[in-house]
């Protein structure tokens, strides 16, 4: 079952700025503001839950609800995006983004922010699969390296920005709104950018013109449903300490993913279009790339999470305090991931698996600074910025290698596919070293918390080895 839509044809419309570097500031400025809200209300969770009276569910719905929307839809979103345009559906999700964050901060139960929630990350799930797909579309050689390499920075240095604005907002509680302005601040940034975006992203349709193309809707509905099943119970089985149907829907949804993938092969044998074409696996380098872009977001998501945990509930530190904690990780993630282009030649091929090594010193060195049930004093931040320093060489060089080969007519498909990656990596992340924190606490206590916490650190530690590992198989290969 197919459902056809046309494309209409690339035109020029004098009315638009294309000038690229405007372009690249509009659509990274969206992502950024995104990706803030994937992080920026768990340091907002406990006012949350106390100014409504929220329930332990309830709360994690809050927090879970934009996640799972935004990686379910990821990849239907830049399908979309590949069939109306990429310019549409970037400003379309946008607008949703902006009016749910509006009713984010105007709920006034649990149900509605959670519904509200859900509509923020669908409007994510429209909007940023767009970006990868502009920049390929917009950029070449040199300046399409430059941009991929901004895009990644602000890729990963939105989770630890979104602890710092986070916790600077709830503590200035302005105006006496409590938690509302990590939502409310979403609009005015969105009506501008929505204005912006209006005027300098490239206009990709002309009326009347185009090709037909088949939106694979049996590939929708297969993919969608893996990833909920697989989503659903990783937020939210800590929460509900992993009954039957947590582990049921784990095992559904890797049936649900081969079924997909059996399908998506057998259409792809018959000339039709599939949600994510065969060709684009097959691109050199994609592979790996989507086993490091796995492994360096769940342990950034992993080591962001438990250090939370144990700054805020062990050592009672504000939600100010702890997100500024975050600062020079953001600071050193988002520098690096601008700059390791400069680096020597002979150099290049030792950043990434040299980037996951550091990364795991760094996992390590924290929780040896803070194993006392202390703050871990000033010894702490040199270890903070290696890891941000790690996670950007792991990171970066990876996301611009895999797409510097990949077509414009590809570039849907491949960042769709990288996105999901990305948001499924911090998902594991959260909920595998999480779990582990969480359970290896056994009582109360910052030295009981700082144990945890350096169990945690050695199972990061343990899963940036291996990312250098298949850093260094790629090379060999």
């Amino acid at each position: 079952m197919t459902t056809t839509l046309t494309r209409p044809a690339p035109s020029e419309d004098p009315g638009t700025d294309n000038r690229p570097g405007a372009l690249l500031a509009v659509v990274l400025a969206a992502q950024f503001m995104a990706l803030l809200d994937v992080f920026i209300v768990n340091v907002a969770a406990p006012t949350i839950r106390t100014e409504l009276a929220a329930t332990g569910a309830g709360i994690q719905l809050v927090v879970a609800g934009y996640t799972i929307a935004y990686a379910v839809l990821l990849i239907t979103g830049a399908r979309l995006g590949d069939l109306l345009g990429h310019r549409r559906v970037h400003l379309t999700g946008l607008a949703v983004f902006t009016a749910a964050s509006l009713a984010c901060g105007l709920a006034a139960s649990t149900g509605q922010l959670i519904g509200f929630r859900v509509a923020q990350g669908a409007g994510s799930a429209l909007m940023i699969p767009q970006v990868l797909s502009l920049i390929q579309r917009n950029f070449t050689g040199e300046g399409r390296v430059r941009a991929l390499s901004a895009y990644s920075a602000v890729l990963a240095t939105g989770a630890a920005a979104g602890q710092v604005v986070g916790g600077v907002l709830v503590s200035a509680d302005l105006f006496g709104t409590g938690w509302r302005p990590v939502f409310l601040v979403n609009v005015p940034i969105g009506l501008v950018l929505l204005v912006l975006g209006a005027k300098v992203l490239p206009r990709d349709a002309a009326t009347g013109a185009g090709r037909a193309r088949s939106l694979d809707l049996p590939g929708l509905l297969l993919l969608a449903g893996s990833v909920s099943l697989l989503t659903v119970p990783l937020v939210l089985g800590q929460e509900e300490d992993w009954p039957l149907w947590t582990w049921l829907s784990l095992g559904g949804a890797l049936l649900l993913l081969a079924a997909f993938g059996a399908y998506e092969a057998r259409l792809a044998r018959r000339g039709g279009a599939p949600l994510i074409a065969p060709r684009v696996l097959r691109i050199r380098g994609i592979g790996p790339a989507v086993l490091r872009i796995a492994a360096v977001m769940a342990v950034n998501a992993g080591f962001l999470f438990t250090l939370t945990l144990h700054l805020q509930g062990a050592l009672g530190q504000s939600a100010l305090r702890a997100g500024l904690t975050f600062g020079p990780t953001a600071a050193a993630f988002g520098l690096v991931g601008l700059t390791w282009r400069r680096r020597p030649a002979p150099w290049q091929r030792f950043l990434v698996p040299g980037g996951f090594l550091l990364t795991a010193a760094s996992a390590l060195g924290a929780g040896a600074a803070l194993r006392d049930g202390g703050t871990g004093g000033w010894t702490l931040y040199p270890v903070l910025c290696g890891m941000g320093v790690g996670l950007a060489l792991a990171f970066s060089p990876v996301l611009t290698g895999a797409l510097a080969t990949v077509r414009p007519e590809d570039a849907a498909d491949a960042s769709g596919l990288l996105a999901t990656v990305t948001q499924l990596g911090q998902l594991i992340g959260v909920a595998a070293f999480g779990s582990l924190y969480l359970g290896a606490v056994t009582g109360p206590g910052a030295r009981v918390s700082a144990g945890a916490l350096g169990e945690s650190t050695l199972a990061l530690a343990a899963v940036a080895v291996l990312g250098a590992s298949v850093g260094l198989l790629g090379r060999r290969r």
